[in-house]
């Protein structure tokens, strides 16, 4: 009986800090930077902890931001949504980065994310706007003053 116990309590412990991203319930959940609810598709972003925490953003830049001032998290996997895909959460670090005043996001910074650098310059060449990778886009400063 003892075993059995010990043996569920590591089963229990170890799946309980998978390291996954978590469903957004557009709607519903609220953005961990700016604490407005998730409606947007095309822009939300996550990013999970090492330890298997996920944070849920209602723009990108949102993302950015808080991962600025909170330096001390190790992160294991950012996400973002796909531009041309809503809802579909893609690799943050390979995305294609389009800031566009011709795009809106929820707050403000008019970028968008793309799985593919192709989709990017698509959607630049109709739009207008400027590319970045994710190394680019992590040294930029998004914050709305």
């Amino acid at each position: 009986m003892k075993s059995t116990l010990s043996i569920l309590f590591l089963v229990l412990l170890f799946t309980g800090c998978e390291i996954k991203p978590q469903k957004i319930n557009y709607g519903s959940d609220n953005c961990q930077y700016c604490n407005m609810t998730i409606v947007d598709r095309q822009h939300a972003s996550q990013v999970v902890t090492d330890k298997g925490r996920a944070y849920k953003f209602d723009a990108i830049e949102c993302m950015l931001n808080y991962q600025t001032e909170n330096t001390d998290q190790s992160v294991a996997i950012y996400l973002v949504n796909d531009f041309k895909s809503p809802g579909e959460l893609i690799d943050a670090t390979t995305a294609t980065y389009l800031i566009s005043p011709e795009i809106s996001s929820p707050m403000g910074a008019n970028l968008s994310a793309f799985n593919s650098e192709e989709k990017a310059q698509k959607t630049k060449a109709e739009n207008s706007g400027k590319l970045y990778d994710w190394e680019a886009l992590k040294n930029l400063s998004l914050k709305q003053e």
